[in-house]
């Protein structure tokens, strides 16, 4: 692939040439790695490919996405070549490896949160579910963007009720404004701060076999 990106990609086990399979897109947030957050979907690695990708920018000890101003506020410049750099990156996988286009998902943690929630926005049904943990929407994605129709779209967004780095009414804020939209949203908040908790990591674990489930189904 052509891409800015440094990332890992594990591909389903006894792929069959003639089919296509699920597609897992991991963002992880600000200070990490592309390590980071595989572990979380471990259990469908077997039926999915799975793409972890790094965030461009260093910072210590790792590495970001987007800079920001303050909390809530990321540098535009920044974030918006690097939403454009990540929708690149999607389409290009799902047209390079065996990839359903109609089995695209997105799992971001804190900033890789806020960009999934954005390309759901951006992307429109090029997306086709969200696991946004500890994250928010920009308010100028939905305000400033040619967002495309979300109707179809599936997310699960969670929050830590004492997360000290980003509110949770923040998590409010994005379930409600995906709603708004017309999305489909499983929202759950956990007696934790800025983190995935034992009780969280079942939580998305169910909603994506439930969702990999129904769309074998189909």
């Amino acid at each position: 692939m052509n891409t800015p990106f440094t990332f890992k990609h594990t591909q389903p086990t006894n792929m069959d040439p003639n089919k296509k399979y699920p597609a897992i897109f991991l963002l992880h947030g600000m200070g990490s790695n592309e390590d980071d957050l595989p572990q979380l979907v471990q259990d469908f690695k077997e039926q999915c490919h799975v793409f972890s990708l790094r965030g461009p920018i260093t910072q210590k000890p790792g590495y970001s996405f987007f800079t920001i101003q303050e909390v809530g506020k990321p540098d535009r410049e920044i974030f918006d070549k690097v939403l454009v750099a990540l929708q690149r990156f999607v389409l290009e996988a799902i047209d390079e490896y065996q990839i359903d286009p109609h089995k695209v998902y997105v799992l971001g943690f804190s900033q890789g949160a806020v960009l999934a929630q954005s390309l759901a926005f951006a992307m429109g049904n090029l997306i086709t579910g969200i696991v946004a943990l500890s994250g928010y929407t920009p308010k100028f994605v939905t305000e400033e963007f040619a967002i495309r129709p979300v109707n179809h779209l599936h997310a699960f967004i969670s929050h830590g009720d004492y997360d000290y780095v980003i509110p949770s009414q923040w998590g409010v804020e994005s379930k409600e404004k995906f709603e708004q939209f017309g999305a489909t949203v499983t929202f759950k908040q956990y007696p934790d701060g800025h983190g995935v908790t034992p009780e969280n990591l079942r939580d998305l674990t169910a909603f994506l076999a439930q969702e990999l489930q129904d769309n074998n189904i189909q």
